[in-house]
C-alpha cells in the first residue's frame, strides 16, 4: 500500500505537512531607510582563489550605480551572489531591511523583485518582439498555451509600455532573430522589466553596440533608473561616464573606491590599477 502523509509524518496533519512543506516566501520588500541592497562582509574562495574579499556594498532605492574594475576584480561572483548562484564563504546580504538573500535559492530572489540581464542577449528569435515580451510576462506558463491565450486590456497596456520605453513599437511584429544586435540588446531588458524587478543588474549592456545603440541605451538605463534601482557592469568607459552617478570600483574582491566619476578619475589607486597612468 502506497505511504499517506499522514502514515510518513503520524504526528501532523495533512494540512500541516503541507505547510511544513511548501517553499518559503519572501516577505514584502521594505525600504524604509532607503537602502535596496545591502553587501556587508562577504568573502567567497574557489579552489584557494579568494574571487570576493571583504565586500561592502549599498545601493539605494532607485539609483543607477556603475560597477567597474579589471578582469578578476569579482564584479561577476558579486553578481552572482546577489541573484542566489553563488554562496558565499562568509557575509551578509540583505534585499531591503527583511529578505535575507542567503537563504532564498534563484528563483525566490527572482520572484522577490531581482532581475539579471547577462552580457549577451537570449530572446526568442522565432517569435517576435511583441510574443516575447508577453513570453516574459507569463512567467512559466508554456509557450504554446501562453501564445494562444486572450490577454487582458492591463496586459496589453504593459507590453505596449514597455515598447515603448525600449524603443521598439516599430518592431513589435517583426521576428526577434531579426533584430540588430542592440535591439535584442534592449528587448531583454524589456523582458525582464515584464517581470516587475525593484533591482536590475545588467552586465556589459553595450559591448558590440554601434554609438548610435549606445547612446539609446545610455537613455534607456536612465529612464529605468528611479522606478527601478539599476546596477550596471561595463568596460566601456566612455559608456560610463555618459552615465555614471556614482561608479564603485571592484579590485581583488573589494570595494577600492566609490563616489561620482570626477573622483573615480582622479583617484591615483584607480588610476594605477584600472585607468592606467
Amino acid at each position: 500500500m502506497m505511504a499517506t502523509l499522514e502514515s510518513m509524518h503520524p504526528v501532523f496533519s495533512r494540512n500541516e505537512v503541507f505547510e511544513f512543506l511548501k517553499p518559503e516566501v519572501p516577505p514584502s520588500l521594505d525600504l524604509d531607510r532607503g537602502v535596496i541592497l545591502y553587501l556587508e562582509g562577504i568573502s567567497v574562495s574557489f579552489d584557494g582563489f579568494k574571487a570576493i574579499n571583504d565586500l561592502n556594498l549599498y545601493i539605494d532605492d532607485g539609483e543607477l550605480r556603475c560597477i567597474i574594475g579589471p578582469n578578476g576584480a569579482g564584479k561577476t561572483t558579486m553578481m552572482d551572489i546577489i541573484t542566489g548562484k553563488t554562496t558565499p564563504d562568509t557575509g551578509s546580504a540583505w534585499f531591503g531591511q527583511n529578505i535575507n538573500l542567503l537563504k532564498l535559492d534563484e528563483p525566490e530572489i527572482a520572484a522577490a523583485g531581482i532581475g539579471r540581464k547577462f552580457q549577451k542577449p537570449t530572446v526568442f528569435e522565432n517569435h517576435t518582439t511583441y510574443e516575447n515580451l508577453e513570453l516574459a510576462m507569463a512567467g512559466n506558463k508554456g509557450i504554446m498555451a501562453t501564445l494562444g491565450a486572450k490577454l487582458s486590456s492591463e496586459q496589453q497596456d504593459r507590453i505596449a509600455e514597455a515598447l515603448m520605453l525600449i524603443g521598439l513599437v516599430e518592431q513589435a511584429k517583426i521576428q526577434a532573430g531579426a533584430l540588430s544586435h542592440g535591439q535584442k540588446q534592449w528587448l531583454e531588458i524589456g523582458m525582464l522589466l515584464m517581470q516587475n524587478p525593484k533591482l536590475v543588474l545588467i552586465d556589459e549592456p553595450v559591448a558590440g553596440m554601434t554609438h548610435q545603440e549606445m547612446d539609446r541605451t545610455a537613455e534607456l538605463l536612465h529612464n529605468l533608473a528611479g522606478e527601478h534601482s539599476v546596477v550596471v557592469v561595463e568596460h566601456d568607459m566612455d559608456f560610463i561616464r555618459s552615465i555614471a552617478q556614482k561608479v564603485t570600483v571592484l579590485h581583488q574582491g573589494s570595494v577600492l573606491a566609490e563616489g561620482n566619476m570626477d573622483d573615480i578619475q582622479n583617484n591615483q589607486k584607480v588610476i594605477e590599477v584600472y585607468l592606467g597612468g
